[in-house]
């Protein structure tokens, strides 16, 4: 079969890839779509997924010039007016004053698209840009496990190799770039990672060989993982004959040192091809 011909990269699907490249394999190659509840007590589960892609929207419809007080008119859920009343008290802080919300840039990597959708990119062009990222985890996400994230190395190398048309032309150095989480439910701890020219050689390295190493497989090469702890939060689980029953995702959090990734969850559809 083959990787499609039409294929983009992104966080998400290396992300799938190093956890799981069967599941990897069922997404992203075979398209396959499977009936199963991610996580359990289902309606709950949905509602705090629904609760991220709401305060999303509202942070972009703020970024384009929406008033403030016309936005909050219109919020009823209690966790969501709680997530935007610490963006708007407890913000990210100091960052660039241009601001690009939901751009989406993309570079090639060995033969592909790697795709970066960002939710705020915030320039000052020629001195630094800081690349900022909405969580609505239900807990405070450590630091090693965020670095290890192939979110933290795509984002800002995509923005390096692609970000140039925000800079007056000129390429963005690595050592001008901020990535930054912040924590709608934790606003007055927010994780930064500064990049540098070293950082941006090493994942110039592993993400060329990451994609270099999924093209060259064949379809019966995508294995299953071996951390089936991974399974119960896998909608693919039933598929595998790995569990019925899906993971408790309070419990999960409280619990494994393992964390839902929203972006995977939201599942965001691929974007068309982007060059710069």
């Amino acid at each position: 079969m083959g990787l499609p011909s039409d294929l983009q990269f992104s966080q998400s699907s290396l992300q799938d890839y190093v956890d799981c490249p069967w599941r990897f394999y069922l997404r992203h190659v075979r398209r396959l779509t499977w009936p199963a509840v991610v996580a359990e007590p289902a309606l709950e589960h949905e509602r705090h997924l629904q609760q991220g892609r709401e305060f999303h929207v509202l942070v972009q419809q703020h970024e384009l010039g929406i008033g403030t007080e016309q936005i909050s008119g219109v919020i009823t859920d209690v966790n969501l007016r709680r997530w935007w009343l610490n963006y708007l008290e407890q913000g990210p802080g100091d960052v660039p004053e241009v601001h690009y919300p939901e751009i989406v840039l993309s570079a090639p990597v060995a033969g592909f698209r790697l795709v970066a959708k960002y939710d705020l990119l915030a320039v000052d062009p020629g001195r630094r840009a800081t690349i900022l990222d909405w969580k609505t985890y239900r807990r405070r996400s450590g630091r090693k496990w965020l670095a290890e994230r192939l979110q933290t190395r795509v984002y800002p190398y995509v923005l390096a190799l692609a970000g140039s048309h925000l800079n007056e032309g000129q390429p963005l150095e690595p050592k001008q770039m901020e990535m930054v989480y912040w924590f709608a439910g934790f606003p007055d701890d927010p994780e930064r990672f500064q990049y540098d020219e070293e950082r941006y050689r090493e994942d110039e390295a592993h993400l060329s060989s990451l994609v270099q190493e999924i093209g060259g497989l064949s379809d019966d090469q995508f294995e299953r993982t071996a951390d089936e702890k991974r399974c119960q939060l896998c909608r693919y689980r039933s598929l595998c004959q790995r569990g019925v029953t899906a993971g408790d995702f309070r419990q999960e959090l409280e619990d494994w040192d393992v964390e839902l990734d929203e972006d995977i969850l939201l599942d965001y559809e691929q974007v068309a091809e982007i060059e710069y």
